[in-house]
Protein backbone atom coordinates (compact mmCIF):
# COMPACT_ATOMS: atom_id res chain seq x y z
CA UNK A 1 0.00 0.00 0.00
CA UNK A 2 2.34 2.59 0.90
CA UNK A 3 4.78 2.23 -2.14
CA UNK A 4 1.58 2.50 -4.21
CA UNK A 5 1.11 5.64 -2.40
CA UNK A 6 4.72 6.70 -3.36
CA UNK A 7 4.38 5.68 -7.01
CA UNK A 8 0.84 7.89 -6.91
CA UNK A 9 3.03 10.84 -5.57
CA UNK A 10 5.86 10.49 -8.46
CA UNK A 11 3.17 10.17 -10.98
CA UNK A 12 1.19 13.30 -9.77
CA UNK A 13 4.80 15.18 -9.54
CA UNK A 14 5.84 14.40 -12.66
CA UNK A 15 2.37 15.20 -14.30
CA UNK A 16 2.64 18.54 -12.56
CA UNK A 17 6.42 19.39 -13.66
CA UNK A 18 5.83 18.47 -17.32
CA UNK A 19 2.95 20.80 -17.44
CA UNK A 20 5.21 23.59 -15.66
CA UNK A 21 7.81 23.11 -17.96
CA UNK A 22 5.36 22.93 -21.04
CA UNK A 23 3.24 25.84 -20.25
CA UNK A 24 6.52 27.88 -18.76
CA UNK A 25 8.51 26.88 -21.79
CA UNK A 26 11.16 25.70 -19.67
CA UNK A 27 14.47 23.78 -20.55
CA UNK A 28 17.01 23.08 -18.10
CA UNK A 29 19.81 20.83 -17.90
CA UNK A 30 19.25 18.43 -15.09
CA UNK A 31 22.13 20.03 -13.25
CA UNK A 32 20.50 22.72 -13.07
CA UNK A 33 17.00 21.76 -12.27
CA UNK A 34 18.59 19.62 -9.03
CA UNK A 35 20.09 23.53 -8.46
CA UNK A 36 16.40 25.14 -8.72
CA UNK A 37 15.22 22.46 -6.55
CA UNK A 38 17.54 22.40 -3.43
CA UNK A 39 16.88 26.04 -3.68
CA UNK A 40 13.43 25.63 -3.73
CA UNK A 41 13.80 22.85 -1.17
CA UNK A 42 15.61 25.77 1.33
CA UNK A 43 13.32 28.36 1.05
CA UNK A 44 10.24 25.78 2.14
CA UNK A 45 12.40 24.64 4.89
CA UNK A 46 12.35 28.56 6.00
CA UNK A 47 9.00 28.58 5.68
CA UNK A 48 8.84 25.65 8.05
CA UNK A 49 11.13 27.24 10.49
CA UNK A 50 8.46 30.28 10.55
CA UNK A 51 5.79 28.27 11.28
CA UNK A 52 7.12 26.77 14.58
CA UNK A 53 8.38 30.00 16.07
CA UNK A 54 11.93 29.50 15.90
CA UNK A 55 12.58 33.50 16.01
CA UNK A 56 13.38 33.45 19.85
CA UNK A 57 13.15 37.53 19.58
CA UNK A 58 10.00 37.42 18.65
CA UNK A 59 6.93 36.81 20.46
CA UNK A 60 5.49 33.11 19.51
CA UNK A 61 2.44 32.84 17.43
CA UNK A 62 0.23 29.49 18.15
CA UNK A 63 1.55 26.94 15.58
CA UNK A 64 -1.00 26.16 13.08
CA UNK A 65 -1.25 22.38 12.27
CA UNK A 66 -2.45 23.20 8.46
CA UNK A 67 -0.16 25.53 7.62
CA UNK A 68 2.96 23.73 8.94
CA UNK A 69 1.40 20.59 7.24
CA UNK A 70 1.37 22.76 3.87
CA UNK A 71 5.06 23.72 4.25
CA UNK A 72 5.61 20.03 4.86
CA UNK A 73 4.05 19.17 1.94
CA UNK A 74 5.76 21.75 -0.34
CA UNK A 75 9.33 20.41 0.51
CA UNK A 76 8.00 16.79 -0.07
CA UNK A 77 7.01 18.45 -3.88
CA UNK A 78 10.31 20.01 -4.20
CA UNK A 79 12.13 16.75 -3.71
CA UNK A 80 10.71 14.26 -5.29
CA UNK A 81 10.34 16.89 -8.17
CA UNK A 82 14.16 16.59 -7.52
CA UNK A 83 14.22 12.55 -7.74
CA UNK A 84 12.50 13.02 -10.99
CA UNK A 85 15.04 15.26 -12.64
CA UNK A 86 17.61 13.05 -11.40
CA UNK A 87 16.23 10.09 -12.55
CA UNK A 88 15.33 8.02 -9.23
CA UNK A 89 12.11 6.44 -9.31
CA UNK A 90 9.70 5.50 -6.83
CA UNK A 91 11.05 1.98 -6.52
CA UNK A 92 14.54 2.79 -6.46
CA UNK A 93 14.26 5.52 -3.92
CA UNK A 94 12.27 2.92 -0.98
CA UNK A 95 14.57 1.12 -1.82
CA UNK A 96 17.66 3.24 -1.08
CA UNK A 97 15.94 4.50 1.77
CA UNK A 98 15.03 1.24 3.44
CA UNK A 99 18.92 0.39 3.13
CA UNK A 100 20.40 3.18 4.45
CA UNK A 101 17.32 2.96 7.29
CA UNK A 102 19.00 -0.11 8.00
CA UNK A 103 22.35 0.90 8.11
CA UNK A 104 21.40 4.19 10.21
CA UNK A 105 19.90 1.55 13.00
CA UNK A 106 23.70 -0.21 12.52
CA UNK A 107 25.11 2.70 13.26
CA UNK A 108 23.33 3.35 16.49
CA UNK A 109 23.53 0.24 18.07
CA UNK A 110 27.29 0.46 17.23
CA UNK A 111 27.16 -2.62 14.83
CA UNK A 112 29.99 -0.88 12.12
CA UNK A 113 33.17 0.69 12.27
CA UNK A 114 31.69 4.34 12.01
CA UNK A 115 32.08 6.20 15.48
CA UNK A 116 30.68 8.67 17.28
CA UNK A 117 26.80 7.00 16.58
CA UNK A 118 26.45 4.43 19.18
CA UNK A 119 23.93 4.66 22.15
CA UNK A 120 25.23 5.07 24.85
CA UNK A 121 24.37 2.11 27.09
Amino acid sequence: MAKDMLREIFRLQKEFDDAVVSHRGLDYSPEVWIQKEVLAIISELSEILDEVNFKWWKDPKEISHERLKEEIVDVLHFFVSMCLKAGIGPDELYEAYTVKNRENFSRQRGETDREGYAWKK
